[in-house]
Order: C-alpha cells, then structure tokens, then sequence
C-alpha cells in the first residue's frame, strides 16, 4: 500500500531502546523486494523468531489438466461445495507461474490455526459473506464486494459470520499495487483515479496478545503447506509504522470511467502487478456519442489471457451467465460480445453489471478443478446460426 500508515506504540527513531519497563521490544522490519521495497517496522512482545516444532509439510500444488489451453470455457464456480476449513475450501482453478486463481466456498472461520502465505500475496474477493480479517497488524472487517489485499509473509485469521460464504481469490507472486497511471510521482492517488485514498479500509483495532503457549502456524512456500508451532502468540505486536500492510477496497466504491464512445479494459483496472492486472466492472452509464455501441467491440487476445469472474447484474455483452460464472477467454483467439448483444446494446443507457476480470500477460493452465465445474460449450457460444 504506497502510503503510511500507523497503529499502537512506536518509538520516535527506528532501531533505538524501546521498552516496557525492564522488557524491551523486539523489532522486525517487515519488507519487500529485498530492503527496497515497501516496509513495515513491527514491534512485537516477544520475539519473532520461536519456531518450536515442524509437525508436517504437504504438497498442495494445482493439479494440471490442461496445460496448453486455446478453448474459451465457463466455469460454474458454486458448483464447487463448501468444504469446513478456510484452506481446504479452497480450489485453484486457472494458473501460471505468476498468479493462481481459483474460489473457495469456507464454512468456518479460521480460529484452530493462523495462516501465512510466504509465497504470494493474496486478493480476496468477498462475493458472499461478511466478517473481519484479523492480522498481526490489526483487523479489516469485509463484507459482500470488498477485495482484500494481503501482502507476503502476512499472519493472519478470518471470521466469517456465517457459513455461507463464496470468495474469488488469487494468489500472485509479484505484489499487487494500486495501478502507477493512478498516482503521482509522491505515490497520493491522483484526481483523474476512480478511487481514493478514502476508499480504503485499513487495519485497525491492533490486537496484542502477550501469551505463551503451543500456536499452530500454517505456511504455503513453494506449492507446500507446513505446519509448525510457534512458542509465542503471533499477535503480540504493540506497535508499528510503515507502508507494507493489508487492505480493503470495496468494488461499490470503484468510480466507472466513462466516455462518449465505447472505453477500452483499462479503464477498469483497479490494481496491477507486472504480470496481470485486476479490472472492476461497475454499474455506470453507457457511451453518450448519439451513435455509439455500448457492447464492446471484438478484440483479438494476443498478449493475454482474459478471467471474467460474474458477481452480480445483468452483463450486456454476454448471454447465459449467472454470479458466479468465470469465462476464461485465451490468448490465439479473438473474442467479443455473444450474438445478438451488440446490436441489442445500441440505445441503451446504462448497465448494473458487476463483474471482476483478471487478464494474465503469460497463458493460464487448467487444473482438474476446473474441469470438473466447465460446461464444455462455451467456445462454441459465439457460432452464428442464422
């Protein structure tokens, strides 16, 4: 997150005595990128470092169905069954060696274990449910249409309020920014950006746990998950400063680009990495040209590989979709809007659709989960039949 933030007790100069009466704080500097990144200073009770036991290590890499994908397919994501755990619910669906995308459908909230995902950072995107994600930086309640940021190497826990619950996720391994055309050259979010600083939910309510005991930390490095325990509660942290923290963006609060004749995907993007971006479509009003075509001319995917992920509304370029539905529209092949859409679009005024696409610059494999969930009939969907 490209600017400060700050919550609990910090000392006036970094790496100087700071202290509890006899008990000094142990400092971590919690970074990115080697030390050139965007950091964190943590000033945790204890220190940070008690690894007691290594219990076990599973491989939970993505099972490859199809490596070398060129069919467009849809995928019903709630078909996917809701599982207890909050890792176990979740399915990796379309990957490459920068991004895994996939959903989850979690009953429980995470409370037997804390989670760090050393190897990406992580987006959830909250279709269904609400609750609050706790951090050792403090907690974010989410509700339905929040994305949730989570950089690397992050401990945490969530708290679902109810088990009903569906989440689109990915996991990337290049941090995730809010998009540099956005910003100034001091990182402030600039006018001309569809959201603001004030959009954001940041940590808050620092929870600070001076406890001692057996702590069952999950860690995914490298397609595995370990299992450890620590000495110490991972949420002992008093105090800290900096700008590597998660947060939440509420889709609702994504403010549409529009214009007087059809706009290009960019002008939905909500946050990049060098790899792929994440794009927010919204409700907004439609092109004002008097002869605009608000349906989305054909474009050829050459550079990338297209991820529509259908919350919620009526999506105007596509037919027999529902929330939920992913398509998945491949580099090769130009694609565009289903027959008959373009042409219905001409006059029409505005659009509630709302929709998250995630384009990769490298092509997505499928995994046996998705095939399992494809309907198999997509990539015939465009064939004029007249």
């Amino acid at each position: 997150m490209p600017f400060y933030h700050k919550l609990g007790n910090v000392p006036a100069k970094r790496h100087t005595i700071f202290k509890n009466g006899e008990q000094l704080y142990n400092e971590q500097l919690f970074g990115t990128i080697g030390f050139d990144g965007m950091s964190t200073l943590l000033y945790h009770v204890h220190r940070p470092t008690q690894v007691k036991e290594i219990i076990s290590s599973i491989d939970v890499s993505p099972k490859i169905a199809v490596a070398k994908n060129i069919a467009s397919r849809k995928l019903i994501s709630f078909d996917v069954a809701s599982k207890e755990d909050f890792l176990e619910a979740r399915e990796p669906l379309l990957v490459n060696n920068d991004v895994h995308v996939g959903v989850a459908a979690p009953k429980k909230s995470l409370k037997d274990y804390f989670y760090k995902n050393a190897d990406a950072d992580e987006m959830l995107f909250i279709h269904r449910g609400s609750g609050t994600l706790r951090t050792l930086v403090g907690n974010i309640p989410f509700e339905y249409g929040d994305y949730l940021i989570i950089p690397r190497g992050m401990i945490y826990q969530i708290d679902f309020d109810t088990e009903d619950n569906r989440i689109l996720y990915a996991e990337s391994f290049h941090p995730i920014y809010t998009p540099k055309r956005y910003r100034n050259w001091f990182g402030q979010l600039s006018e001309h950006s569809p959201f603001c600083e004030r959009d954001f939910k940041l940590p808050q309510d620092l929870e600070t746990h001076d406890e001692k005991g057996d702590f069952v930390i999950k860690v995914k490095k490298q397609g595995t998950l370990h299992e450890m325990v620590y000495n110490t509660h991972p949420f002992d942290v008093i105090g800290w400063d900096g700008y590597n923290f998660p947060y939440g963006f509420s889709i609702h609060n994504f403010e549409p680009i529009t214009g007087r004749v059809h706009q290009p995907p960019p002008v939905h993007q909500t946050f990049e990495t060098k790899a792929f971006v994440i794009c927010s479509f919204c409700p907004r009003l439609y092109d004002y040209h008097p002869q605009a075509i608000p349906a989305p001319y054909n474009h050829s995917n050459i550079d990338s590989d297209e991820v529509l992920y259908y919350v919620d509304g009526d999506f105007m370029s596509r037919t027999n979709v529902a929330p939920g539905h992913i398509s998945l529209h491949p580099a090769g092949i130009p694609h565009g809007p289903h027959p008959g859409t373009y042409e219905a679009s001409i006059g029409k005024k505005k659009t509630e659709e709302l929709a998250v696409m995630i384009d990769t610059f490298s092509p997505l494999q499928v995994t046996e989960n998705a095939l399992k969930i494809d309907d198999g009939t997509y990539y015939k969907s465009w064939v004029d039949h007249s």
